[in-house]
């Protein structure tokens, strides 16, 4: 199987996008921005809550880089019109981190801003770990004006118990990952059951700090012994939420975990960059091409 996850991670790029379509479909909200609100909206009246992100990373041009800002400026305003309960996800090098720091910092602040004149929340998304301590510094200048901000930590990353040292407190909100990128072994577990622990940790760190934390994973095991942990220890409920991406099957798992009282929020991902960005996903992670076969054919 992994040979021929391999064939379709290469080929893909060389493909037409029609041939790509289904790899994307099932997990990407469609193109456009009223797309993705309709697919929020099927997703608030199940009981969900949302988080929305356009697609796209590692933009080099400052006109692009402010557009997808402006993009997401105008999401907050329709968000609030439509009164949806869902927030934002951005990436910093979708909107100019890898042109500069200073840039990813103005447009960040500038969504910020939209953020806090909606009173809506603000998540800003981690990357691969050259771009860690940059985000930090992103995530630490929004703060200063406006609390609703929070940020993202790797599970695999074998500095994340650290950054939680150094950063949670009664005010910190982190999303908890396992962590897509490929990261070398010398700076980030590898094993299942080693991310599987850390992951247990670092959300355990955070609640003993206070700190609002976002368990997103769609490892059953995982959720069994954070729902374990949760009851033995009585974490209160206002304190965390369970997370999973658009689309991924759960078999049931997470009505029922809506029907014992607690949030699930859905990320969804939306944009005309859903090519490039299955693309991007699929080198990242070849075991994905044989995952999204299968669903595929199961949903034939």
């Amino acid at each position: 199987m992994s040979f021929i996850n391999s064939i379709i991670t290469s080929s893909l790029p060389l493909l037409p996008k029609w041939f790509a379509k289904p790899f994307a479909k099932p997990y990407v909200a469609g193109e456009k921005s009223e797309d993705a609100l309709q697919h929020v909206k099927q997703l608030n009246d199940k009981g969900f809550d949302a988080t929305l992100d356009i697609l796209g990373e590692h933009v080099m041009d400052k006109e692009l880089a402010q557009k997808i800002t402006s993009q997401y400026c105008k999401l907050y305003e329709l968000i609030d019109e439509h009164a949806l309960e869902c927030t934002l996800s951005v990436k910093p090098t979708h909107i100019g981190l890898k042109i500069s720091e200073s840039e990813a910092l103005a447009n960040m602040s500038a969504i910020a801003q939209k953020a806090k004149e909606f009173g809506n929340f603000l998540r800003i998304d981690m990357e691969s770990s050259g771009y860690t301590d940059q985000t930090f510094e992103i995530l630490k200048h929004c703060k200063k004006f406006y609390d609703n901000v929070g940020v993202a930590i790797q599970a695999y990353l074998f500095r994340s118990q650290n950054d939680i040292n150094n950063l949670s407190n009664d005010q910190f909100n982190s999303r908890i990952c396992k962590g897509i990128y490929k990261e070398s072994s010398t700076i980030a577990y590898q094993g299942r059951d080693d991310i599987r622990n850390n992951f247990l940790l670092l959300a355990k760190m955070m609640a003993k700090r206070g700190s609002f934390c976002g368990y997103a994973t769609h490892d059953q095991v995982l959720i069994d012994k954070l729902l374990e942990w949760i009851q033995d220890e009585n974490i209160a409920k206002h304190l965390f939420e369970f997370q999973v991406l658009f689309g991924v099957p759960m078999d049931g798992r997470l009505e029922s975990l809506l029907e014992k009282g607690f949030k699930v929020r859905v990320y969804v991902p939306y944009g005309p960059d859903w090519f490039d960005y299955s693309v991007r996903r699929l080198k990242e992670n070849p075991n994905i091409a044989g995952y999204v076969i299968s669903n595929f054919f199961k949903n034939e």
